[in-house]
């Protein structure tokens, strides 16, 4: 009995011998799986500024890059870490103040530069003109990367970075508002509802035969925002931002202002102010500041109020003026809003631009680029239509650049074209970003502009002598920081 079961044993190790043995000849044979796989790559993305915690970009446009393209490993650089500046005196950081685009050149020409830039027109605009960022177009030509369902709000607004020369960047996303209009104030008026293509001066006529009333029951016919307590000099420097117009020299060094370009805008704003068509904190309150009697969900908003005809407003007011309206039974003393919107007006100097159109998610490929096959890899698959399908479903305050995929909200029936037929303003001009470096006071110079422009509204000064006043004392702020670029020079106080 003992021999049998020592001969039960013996074959039992023998086939387990075996059987490892041929296991292990089956595994040596086989190939390598893990081996077979494509080596991990690096792809390097530059970004303008971040931090420590990066997880929104990488939601915005990494995450599925990387699921989709398992082998390569996206690693985020900020061109400046804003954390660091947590624990820096604020004193110090105005004496020293950011760099960007120097900062970001470092990024594409250190040691280790990056493969891609993400940034705004003024950056890409600045890297173009160094030669730091690779055309496109023959990548395109190659891989027959259409763009013909590309918005021309984003392509045209992109090429003219370059200077018409070709495409130096790609954006997925872009940013935009128009004219929205309440339709009934325009039915009971009787006056013909606006439309697109409409010049400022069209826009004002149609502002002023549909304001009316007085006090608190004021309708004013425009507002540059639709928030109460507006602002007269900020609504001109909205109103004129296509126009470009110059505060200074390119050199700081001398005003400007006192040009028949600059009182024209002037005397424009500050008469619809002067005549009620646009709103001002002060028209609506008549100088004091008056509490709520109850919560009211939509106070401050003059355009769900009815309180203004027209406003400006962006993409994602529309989700608010819906939202509103399907909430309408439970908010006091409101009424729906039948709206629709139009392209905001332009200036007949510069036609076809305007819109408060932004370009911030701008792709480009560095041109010392250590991965430039997979940078434009990712370029190509941020804007591509699969991408643009997905992303179109989100709620963003920004809109996908294929027009294929640029709906109406929420079932709605509004003009949506009205946010992407006109161009963006072109980048002004990047000297100016030096200047600020150099002179870290010179915006006092631009803000004084607010003093003698409250002097025009309130009949102390006429648009040419508030110009000229501010002219005289420009002159002699540029003078005292030129002489202390860092020191701050005495500003005019306000009237009383």
């Amino acid at each position: 009995m003992k021999n049998i079961k020592s001969s039960v044993i013996r074959k039992t190790v023998s086939v387990l011998l075996a059987t490892t043995l041929f296991g292990s000849l089956i595994v040596g044979c086989t190939p390598n799986k893990q081996s077979d796989q494509p080596k991990e790559k690096v792809l390097r993305i530059g970004t303008i500024y971040g931090g420590p915690d990066d997880s929104y970009f990488r939601q915005q446009f990494t995450d599925i890059f990387e699921y989709t393209h398992p082998n390569i490993k996206v690693e985020i650089v900020p061109a400046v870490d804003y954390s660091q500046y947590r624990y820096v005196d604020p004193e110090k950081q105005s004496q020293d103040p950011i760099d960007y685009v120097e900062s970001t050149k470092k990024l594409l020409t250190g040691d280790n530069p990056v493969d891609v830039i993400v940034g705004d027109t003024n950056i890409v605009k600045s890297l173009i003109q160094e030669n730091l960022l690779k055309q496109l177009d023959p990548l395109m030509q190659e891989d027959k990367f259409d763009t013909s369902d590309f918005v021309p709000t984003v392509i045209d607004g992109i090429k003219d970075l370059g200077d018409g020369s070709g495409l130096y960047a790609l954006s997925p996303t872009f940013s935009s508002s128009a004219l929205f209009y309440n339709k009934k104030i325009f039915q009971d008026a009787g006056v013909d509802l606006p439309k697109d293509g409409m010049t400022w001066d069209e826009a004002f006529d149609l502002a002023r035969l549909v304001a009316k009333g007085e006090g608190k029951d004021r309708v004013y016919g425009i507002s540059f925002n639709r928030y109460q307590g507006g602002d007269p000099y900020y609504d001109a420097m909205t109103y004129s931002a296509p126009l470009q117009l110059r505060t200074f020299d390119e050199k700081a060094e001398k005003m400007t202002v006192n040009t028949p370009q600059w009182e024209k805008v002037w005397s424009t704003i500050s008469k619809l102010v002067k005549d009620k068509i646009v709103p001002t904190n002060d028209q609506q309150s008549n100088g004091k500041v008056e509490a709520a009697a109850s919560y009211n969900p939509i106070q401050g908003d003059l355009f769900l109020s009815s309180k203004v005809a027209m406003t400006i407003g962006d993409s994602n007011y529309v989700t608010e003026l819906n939202d509103a309206n399907k909430n309408a039974e439970k908010i006091k003393d409101f009424h729906k809003v039948d709206w629709d919107i139009v392209t905001i007006p332009t200036h007949p100097e510069k036609p076809g631009i305007g819109g408060n159109i932004y370009l911030s998610n701008l792709m480009a490929i560095n041109s010392n680029a250590q991965n430039p096959e997979d940078a434009w890899e990712f370029i190509k698959f941020l804007n591509s239509e699969e991408w643009a399908k997905i992303k179109s479903r989100s709620s963003s305050y920004e809109m996908v650049a294929r027009k294929s995929y640029i709906q109406p909200r929420e079932g709605l029936t509004y003009n949506i074209q009205a946010f992407y037929t006109l161009k963006p303003v072109p980048p002004a001009n990047t000297r100016d970003d030096q200047l600020y470096q150099k002179m870290p006071n010179l915006w006092l110079v631009s803000d004084q502009g607010r003093t003698f422009f409250q002097e025009v509204i309130d009949n102390k000064k006429t648009p040419a002598e508030a110009l000229q006043a501010w002219e005289k004392k420009g002159n002699e702020m540029l003078l005292e920081m030129k002489n202390n670029p860092t020191g701050k020079p005495a500003e005019v106080k306000p009237a009383n």
